[in-house]
């Protein structure tokens, strides 16, 4: 089976295209292509396959074979090749997720593919839909949560998928190895979180670090840095356009007026091959 590799800030992903063919075990597939030993290694498997309400489907499976709702990072990987395999004939296009209907836009520069834009949709606020438990409608701002003994305040968000932001001195430092586990499988987050650790260099730059619910640390996470600007708006200590820094690159995050967030960074090839396991 062909696949091809991407890396979005070092975030990476192998995409397989099912368009034309009946779908497998792909979460099963996923354990297996996305170990480093014994795979090829990815954060994360993107599947293209037909949609009835999109250009294309994409589903997206963790290196534990869970299924998540969205990936940023992986979307614009996913957008790019799409577009450089001929699979869409057009620079902006949809991709049904199961974060509802996204829309990628390819920025070329000279013919070139220099950057991935896409409109991520409007954050989601209310408690019980992130969801956090005991909040109900509220929305979730600068509120207590106690890990190791030790409490944060934590602002939370969906980007179709759960994210939990807390604001540090020093995000660099932080011991995201040993307490991101603690963060994901908190009893406050019913289906798990995501968690960014931030620190705030001034209103337009942020530098961040993640602990992803499903893959643990990885160098980029596309819905984390549209969560982080939320939360730094909602918290007013970022502007409504950003610079995040995550530990793999750059990513360009701006709240529209019409409360659309748009994501904006790199989405590069890697190498493409045969896939030789089992399916």
């Amino acid at each position: 089976m062909e696949f091809t590799k991407w890396q979005g800030c070092g975030n990476d992903f192998v995409v397989v295209d099912f368009l034309d063919k009946e779908p497998i075990d792909f979460a099963a597939l996923a354990v297996k292509m996305c170990d480093r030993h014994f795979g090829i290694g990815a954060d994360g498997l993107m599947v293209a396959c037909p949609s009835e309400t999109a250009d294309v489907r994409m589903r997206e499976f963790n290196p534990d074979g869970s299924e998540p709702e969205m990936c940023g990072n992986g979307i614009r990987c996913f957008a790019r090749y799409l577009y450089d395999y001929g699979r869409v004939a057009k620079e902006q296009f949809t991709i049904e997720t199961l974060a509802g209907t996204m829309v990628p836009r390819i920025i070329t520069q000279n013919g070139a593919v220099t950057a991935v834009e896409v409109n991520m949709g409007v954050p989601v606020l209310d408690g019980d839909k992130i969801p956090v438990a005991g909040f109900g409608a509220e929305r979730v701002v600068a509120q207590p949560l106690t890990v190791d003994s030790t409490e944060y305040k934590m602002t939370c968000v969906s980007m179709g998928n759960p994210h939990a932001v807390i604001f540090v001195d020093d995000a660099e430092h932080f011991p995201l190895a040993e307490l991101g586990a603690q963060f994901e499988n908190h009893p406050a987050f019913p289906r798990k979180i995501n968690t960014e650790f931030v620190h705030v260099r001034d209103r337009s730059h942020a530098r961040m670090r993640v602990w992803e619910r499903g893959a643990g640390i990885t160098l980029a996470c596309g819905t984390g840095t549209c969560a982080t600007l939320t939360a730094g708006v909602l918290n007013d200590v970022l502007d409504r356009a950003a610079d995040i820094e995550v530990d793999g690159g750059v990513i360009h995050v701006e709240w529209r007026a019409d409360g659309h967030i748009f994501m904006t960074g790199p989405a590069e090839p890697v190498f493409t091959g045969i896939w030789q396991g089992s399916l």
